[in-house]
């Protein structure tokens, strides 16, 4: 089992597949993708190995994250490969859902159980304007199709205090009506972004105090679940989530750890740098991967010091796909 110093179990892994994103988000990658050829990314056997890996240490849930990983070609190939474990009970994909309508059919043939969309406003002009792209209208057919197809459909926003806050309600009649979860995400101070963290953040207490004030209640968080405190309601068909990583005791819950799509552990979203499992995966050695897991992990602090300003060396959250 994966557990640290601190009593914390890792059931969840984050799998980064690629850190190329087509999107220029303001709070990510404003000037668009700056990394080097796209290339030297984990190979399908290298997922398998690593995947198998934390699988035998009792991790439960893997999401492929990116960048934007439905740019790798392969990407039904590793859903399959990833689902194929015995010990892997749900499979996840994070995407910005430009693929979304066109490819959703074939992740969920591969095995997808899940799926993120990020979606900062239901507004056309100001998507465009946040991600520098005009899809909208076909991320929201291809929600559409996901739900249709039976996969379990989360949405995230990015709280900023100049862009969704004032378009809340908006979000909410569109909850009332879709069964999707709805999760507002605080956003995070990072390497390259703190003039528009000090502009744009905004605290989501506020809004978790609105919603329990206007009749929702809290769900009860299983074991493999992600960071959000999520919320349901008698009149409405979806969920709403809530992401505060400046809130007190934010890291108690952690239960997740990431790997780059180079091969680098990170035992934070905001680590001081990465961990390489590379030369271990490379071998094909699942056994030489899971000591070497066991050992790095006791190097995971007790929280992220985000309330203090350190980022780590995290530039932007497409290096570690968040």
């Amino acid at each position: 089992m994966l557990e640290d110093k601190f009593g914390r179990k890792f059931k969840y892994l984050r799998l980064s597949i690629t850190d190329v994103c087509n999107y220029r988000c303001d709070y990510c990658l404003p000037d668009g993708y700056q990394g080097d050829k796209p290339e030297g990314f984990l190979s399908l056997e290298e997922v398998d190995t690593l995947v198998s890996a934390f699988a035998n240490l009792g991790t439960e849930k893997v999401r492929i994250t990116g960048g934007e990983p439905s740019l790798r070609k392969d990407l039904p190939d590793i859903i399959a490969r990833v689902k194929q474990h015995p010990k892997i009970k749900h499979v996840a994909l994070t995407t910005n859902g430009f693929l979304l309508e066109k490819q959703v059919e074939h992740w969920a043939k591969a095995g997808l159980d899940s799926i993120n969309i990020s979606i900062d406003s239901l507004d056309p002009a100001m998507f465009n304007a946040i991600t520098g792209h005009d899809h909208l209208d076909r991320i929201l057919r291809g929600i559409d199709k996901a739900l249709a197809l039976g996969l379990t459909v989360k949405v995230n926003a990015v709280l900023m205090r100049k862009v969704n806050q004032r378009s809340l309600q908006g979000f909410l009649d569109w909850v009332k009506q879709v069964p999707i979860t709805l999760r507002f995400i605080e956003l995070m101070q990072t390497g390259d972004n703190k003039v528009l963290f000090d502009a744009q953040h905004v605290s989501g207490e506020p809004l978790k105090r609105d919603l329990l004030s206007q009749g929702w209640v809290p769900i009860l968080r299983d074991k493999v679940a992600g960071p959000a405190q999520e919320f349901s309601h008698a009149e409405y068909a979806g969920k709403i989530g809530l992401i505060m990583p400046y809130s007190k005791d934010f890291c108690a819950t952690c239960n997740r750890l990431r790997v780059t799509a180079k091969g680098d552990l990170h035992l934070c979203l905001f680590a001081d740098n990465g961990l390489s499992l590379r030369e271990e995966l490379i071998s094909g050695d699942v056994e030489r991967v899971e000591q070497r897991l066991v050992a790095l992990l006791g190097d995971k602090h007790a929280t992220h010091y985000l309330d203090v300003g350190f980022t780590g060396a995290t530039k932007h959250l497409a290096m570690l796909g968040g």
